[in-house]
Formats: C-alpha cells, sequence, structure tokens
C-alpha cells in the first residue's frame, strides 16, 4: 500500500482488483474507486480540487438521479423558455427517470451512462441518445458546482452522435405549383406568408393585425406561439435576433389582403375573435398539427413531395441563397442569432461556383494573360 501525506489522501489496490482512493477533510473521510490506479489518481485529484474549491468534500448523501434531475429543472424554470423547459422535462421523464431516476448520484459511473446510450443507440434512436447527454451532462454538472460530486461523469463519456437528415427541399418550380395549386384552400394566406417571409410556423401563428402593415408588406415578428401541456402559451421569439420585421414581396402582400377580406367576411366582429391573423373558428391559435396535416393531403392531391411547414421556412433561405443573397442578410431575415447558425445550416444552398474566386485571386496576383 502507498500512503500519501495527510490532505492529500490515500490510495491503494483492494483484493478485487479494484484501486481505493480516500480523502480527509475536518474529520470527514471520501472514498471513490477506480478499476485502474489512474482512474482513482485521477478522481481524487478531483476531490482534492473541490476541496480546494469549496472547503468541503463533496457529498451527495442518498440523494438520487430523480432528486438532482428535479432540483436542475427547478433551476432551469427562470432561465429557459416554456417550450425548452417542457422538452426538458419531456426527456427527463420518458428516458432518464426509467432508467437512472432511483440510482444514487453516487452510483452513477462513467460506463453506466455510456452503456445506457448504447442501448439507445443499438435500437436506432441516436437523436434520443444525444437528448439524453446533453440534458444529464448539464444536471450532472450541476451536482458537482453544488457539491454533491466530485466530478461529472458524462465528461468521460463520448458524446452520442446523431446525424440529421437533410430532408430534399422543392426546385422553385414545386413551390410554383404548391401555391397555384393551393390558392383556393383556406390556409394558402398562412402557407404563402411562411414562404414569402422565412418565419417559423409559431411566429406565423402568433401574428396579429397590429403586426402587419398592408401598405408597405412589412411585418413584425415579436412573439411565437407554442402548445404545452395542452395550453396556448405566447412567449417571446426564439433569440433577441429573431425580433425583425420583414417585407413581404407583392404576391405574399396580397395574401394577407386576402385574408383580411376573409376574416370580415366570415363575421365575429369580436375583437378577440379577429386579432390574430391565422386563427381557428374561435379565434384562437391554429394548431401546428392541422397545418402539418392540412400540408401533407395538399402536397399529395397536386402530386408534390411531401414537405412540413417548416420545411418551407428552410426553402425560403436555401432560394435565397442560391440566389447569391449574403448571409448576414439571410441569417438577419430567417432571425438566426448569427451567421454561423445560418452556415452551418445551408451550407449545402450555397453556389459550388468559384469563378468569381478565380477571377479576383488573379486580378490580385496580376496574372498575365
Amino acid at each position: 500500500m502507498v500512503r500519501r501525506s495527510v490532505g492529500e489522501g490515500t490510495i491503494f489496490q483492494r483484493q478485487d482488483g479494484r484501486w481505493q482512493a480516500s480523502l480527509q477533510i475536518d474529520g470527514r473521510r471520501k472514498t471513490v474507486y477506480g478499476k485502474t490506479r489512474s482512474e482513482a489518481i485521477g478522481k481524487l485529484a478531483e476531490l482534492q480540487r473541490q476541496a480546494v474549491t469549496t472547503g468541503a468534500i463533496p457529498s451527495p448523501g442518498r440523494r438520487t438521479v430523480a432528486d438532482l434531475l428535479d432540483a436542475w429543472l427547478d433551476t432551469k424554470a427562470p432561465t429557459v423558455k416554456p417550450r425548452t423547459l417542457a422538452d426538458y422535462a419531456d426527456t427527463c421523464d420518458r428516458y432518464l427517470r426509467p432508467s437512472l431516476g432511483k440510482t444514487l448520484l453516487a452510483r452513477v459511473t462513467p460506463d453506466r451512462v455510456a452503456r445506457l446510450y448504447a442501448k439507445w443507440q443499438r435500437a436506432g434512436k441516436s437523436r434520443t441518445a444525444l437528448k439524453c447527454h446533453r440534458v444529464l451532462s448539464q444536471a450532472l454538472a450541476l451536482a458537482v458546482r453544488w457539491g454533491w460530486l466530485a466530478a461529472n461523469p458524462c465528461e468521460r463519456v463520448d458524446t452520442p452522435r446523431h446525424r440529421y437528415e437533410r430532408k430534399a427541399a422543392w426546385t422553385p418550380e414545386q413551390l410554383r405549383a404548391f401555391l397555384d395549386g393551393t390558392r383556393d384552400h383556406w390556409l394558402h394566406p398562412l402557407w404563402a406568408t411562411l414562404a414569402y417571409s422565412g418565419c417559423r410556423l409559431g411566429e406565423a401563428l402568433a401574428l396579429e393585425w397590429a403586426d402587419v402593415d398592408l401598405g408597405t408588406g412589412r411585418i413584425a415578428i415579436t412573439k411565437s406561439v407554442q402548445r404545452i401541456g395542452g395550453e396556448y402559451v405566447t412567449t417571446e421569439p426564439k433569440t433577441r435576433a429573431s425580433v425583425r420585421t420583414v417585407t413581404l414581396p407583392r404576391e405574399g402582400i396580397e395574401a394577407l389582403r386576402g385574408q383580411a377580406m376573409h376574416r370580415l367576411a366570415s363575421g365575429g366582429g369580436a375583437d378577440a375573435a379577429m386579432r390574430l391573423v391565422f386563427a381557428n373558428a374561435k379565434g384562437g391559435p391554429l394548431h401546428r398539427s392541422t397545418v402539418a396535416h392540412a400540408m401533407r393531403r395538399a402536397c399529395k392531391h397536386l402530386g408534390l413531395p411531401p414537405l412540413t411547414p417548416h420545411g418551407l421556412r428552410h426553402l425560403h433561405a436555401s432560394l435565397l441563397l442560391a440566389q447569391g443573397l449574403p448571409i448576414p442578410a439571410v441569417s438577419q431575415r430567417l432571425g438566426h442569432a448569427n451567421s454561423a447558425i445560418t452556415l452551418a445550416v445551408y451550407a449545402h444552398a450555397i453556389g459550388k461556383d468559384d469563378s468569381a474566386a478565380t477571377a479576383a485571386i488573379a486580378r490580385a496576383i496580376g496574372e498575365r494573360g
């Protein structure tokens, strides 16, 4: 057995082959284990770091993963949007609590977490594994900050890999066929607004007539509507950059004018019923599934590849980039937090022709003819 001086802890190999490291501060001892000596040394070093930082040895007590998830969700509630919080809670309830909820925090090891991710990946649920990793790693990081754990097990686990499939977008001709073919559909004004503005569906469903200037064709995007727990919740848009003003081309303006005439002709008269640009029969926000199902049926009727309402936003951005609009301008129109996000998502839509660059470098160097 190798002993270290007081305050530096002890480390030795047990009869079962595992390595045990202990640290004692102010009469309180904490013990960690590792399959190898280096692993045990690493855990001991983390204990020492925590002891220096907080003046105490981390102690999870009898807290479980479920206890941690509850505490973590409480801390996130004031800092994230309701939709995001609902997604976090859903991930916890559907995937993390059933598998790890009753597990003591002290027994959450990297290998156990890695095996959990692997189970979902083998089942073809790599996106689920990635979502769980993001939630669990944040929660365990909180446990470290609060002194419940010495280290975050997720930091020693490879992040699950998930490749988002890029769905085929329509051509300009297919979009034209869709807009022309649905001109008499009651949702045509909404679909036209999505196609011509590039706004998110939740942003379009939150539009009020006070946000629309039919004279200039400008719409002010200042909020978004989400359905959470069976209720509609109006929130600020996704990011600060999402608060923006977008100008529609002539056809988009005409679609909104048609919507205004339809709403007036349908009667109602009540201010509440007429407030929203796109509303259900009672004047409330349209349900996302209503819009999506209707669009799917319209695509099938017109013989077009299926496309979602959110696909119209992607198509809008792709067409702008294909026309050579600068990335910052596209980013601003979409309401992205920065141009890097736009570039990462729509790099495939940027033209591959580099003839302009070829001519530019020739001029810069002074190429001789």
